[in-house]
């Protein structure tokens, strides 16, 4: 366990680095960058809730299924407002209302999930752990952010 503990954030490392040796553009599709994505958070993660084996074994389905579904949501709120995005200026009001109401309804399905899953953590976790795993989440999407600020600050650089 303490082997895993001590490669946990060498891996994570190694990942970051990897992202962000990418060239401009990626060089890797979406798809692969949303996989490296993905493995870095369950890395950071694995990292920040110090997980025992049993702890693992019953908190990773919950948490892939959590994962999955949120996600939906969230795509069909993203579709969504894409489609609206296009031709906002050319809506009539109450097709506007329609897209508003539409969003206030996908973020009550986000927060519904979120209490759902809120008690199945807390059936798999101890507490601690389930307060680790929400403030690893925002850790996470913060350093993500900051990294991605930084290539582009980078970027911006390189054409100076």
């Amino acid at each position: 366990m303490k082997k895993i503990k001590l490669l946990l954030p060498l891996l994570l490392c190694v990942t970051c680095f990897t992202l962000s040796a990418q060239p401009p553009g990626g060089g890797m599709g979406r798809e692969d960058r949303k996989d490296k994505i993905e493995s870095m958070k369950i890395a950071f993660i694995t990292n920040k809730l110090d997980l025992t084996p049993d702890e693992a074994k019953r908190f990773w389905p919950v948490f892939n299924q959590y994962t999955n579904e949120l996600k939906a949501v969230r795509k069909d709120r993203r579709d969504r407002n894409r489609d609206a995005r296009e031709d906002f200026d050319k809506l009539a009001d109450k097709e506007v209302e329609k897209l508003v109401d539409e969003e206030v309804v996908s973020r009550q399905q986000e927060l519904d999930l979120i209490k759902k899953y809120h008690t199945q953590f807390k059936s798999v976790l101890p507490i601690k752990k389930v307060a680790r795993l929400y403030r690893a989440e925002e850790e996470f999407k913060r350093e993500l952010l900051e990294r991605i600020k930084e290539r582009k600050g980078d970027r911006k650089s390189d054409r100076h």
